[in-house]
């Protein structure tokens, strides 16, 4: 194959189904045909056509296993929203599979049913973990592999966002003890792939249930994860933004009049106005905006009224800006329950500012919420308490493609 770029994919969970017949135009050997597979016949199974292919892969030397165990360095160059270039820094390695709990592994955001059993269904079908997870380390292990990323990396892919992805094999024993040395004891929290996350879990149970006398280093006993300190300067976290469409039960003047009884709504002149307002807030000012071919600054009025509305919840959960979007705009003001949120009946989610604006602009959409980008701080500081976040309260970036190495989990496999 001419490039590893063509290969590669975004994780399975961004990707629709215009982009996937991109992906394998690209090449037929695009990962996306087993992360996110395709019954190859009517009535036969798209988890088994993974399996199948990724067999076939594997015997025809498309794919090839490290001769010794290896960690890879991963460097990901890439522009900001500000538009500078950043570097993130990260290790791809197995990790233990342990339950949730303080002082080892943490969620931040809830998961459904459905995801986790798709994913179920392709490890048990394959015997692979297939994309990595993304975690935050509590401590920063980069300089122990860093000398290793002095020579050319063994790979190098441009992503359709433009991200640089470099990465290197490290095979040396003595930076892998380095490595797990500094890491001993670190908390990790997912930053992204919690569904897969919960997976492993699953499985690992699973396969300990049916092979009680499997060793310790049963491979099921691990999942592939990249692991990116919090403290890393490149360390990115970008808004959702909110879409109302299909919404009759008010007008978008009711809307905003109603709102008043939490928030001081005030018009601005312009998109460039509303940016430089929101970049004034704080912790103790919060500030939302609102688009509907005019633009609006919702300032909370009285932080306490999120105590009275959500009083079972902590109070780091509470002063999100998407938990203050939801509990008192969407559901209060607007009368939009949380079971259709869950259904995206009235709502949609967008990363892209431009295209959120164009909804409203041509008419598909009723109006935007715009909303900063979640501070890390704030994402440790619910984990810490405990409480996960609110569905689509952070969107990290870039994001770590998958096609560039896997991790076999299957029964005889050991680590």
């Amino acid at each position: 194959m001419p490039s590893l770029g063509t290969v590669t994919a975004p994780p399975y969970d961004v990707i629709d189904g215009v982009q996937r017949a991109e992906l394998l135009q690209r090449s037929p050997f695009n990962v996306v045909e087993l992360d996110l597979p395709m019954a190859s016949s009517e009535g036969s199974d798209r988890y088994m056509h993974a399996a199948e292919t990724l067999e076939e892969w594997i015997l025809t030397g498309i794919l090839t296993q490290d001769r010794f165990p290896t960690m890879w360095a991963l460097s990901q160059e890439f522009r900001g929203p500000d538009g500078h270039t950043h570097v993130r820094n990260g290790i791809l390695a197995r990790v233990r599979v342990t339950d949730y709990g303080a002082g080892m592994i943490r969620p931040h955001e809830r998961t459904q049913p459905g995801p986790k059993l798709d994913r179920l269904e392709l490890t048990r079908a394959t015997r692979f973990n297939l994309s990595p997870i993304f975690s935050l380390t509590s401590r920063d292990a980069w300089p122990q592999i860093e000398p290793a990323t002095a020579n050319e990396p063994w790979a190098e892919v441009t992503d359709i966002e433009g991200t640089i992805h470099r990465l290197w094999p490290v095979a040396d024993e003595a930076i892998h003890d380095a490595v797990t040395a500094k890491l001993e004891g670190a908390e990790l929290l997912i930053a992204d792939g919690h569904h897969r996350y919960e997976t492993a879990i699953n499985f690992r149970d699973e396969m300990r249930q049916k092979h009680p006398d499997a060793p310790a280093n049963a491979a099921f006993n691990y999942c592939m994860t990249t692991l990116v300190s919090m403290d890393d300067p490149g360390l990115t976290i970008l808004p959702t933004h909110r879409e109302i469409h299909d919404y009759r039960q008010k007008s978008v003047e009711q809307v905003l009049a109603d709102a008043q009884a939490y928030f001081e709504v005030t018009p601005v002149a312009s998109r460039e106005a509303l940016a430089e307002a929101m970049a004034q807030a704080t912790p103790a000012d919060r500030r939302i905006g609102f688009y509907d071919g005019r633009y609006y600054l919702l300032r909370l009025a009285d932080p306490q009224i999120m105590a009275k509305v959500v009083p079972d919840r902590a109070e780091e959960w509470r002063m999100l800006d998407v938990s203050i979007l939801h509990e008192l705009l969407i559901e209060r003001v607007m009368g939009i329950d949380k079971a259709r949120v869950e259904a995206k009946e009235n709502l949609d989610y967008h990363r892209d500012l431009d295209l959120a604006l164009q909804q409203v602009d041509e008419g598909r959409a009723q109006c935007l919420f715009i909303l900063n980008p979640t501070r890390m701080s704030e994402v440790k500081a619910c984990s810490d308490k405990g409480e996960k976040m609110p569905q689509k309260s952070t969107d990290f970036y870039p994001k770590v493609i998958a096609g560039l190495v896997a991790l076999a989990v299957g029964l005889k496999e050991r680590l």
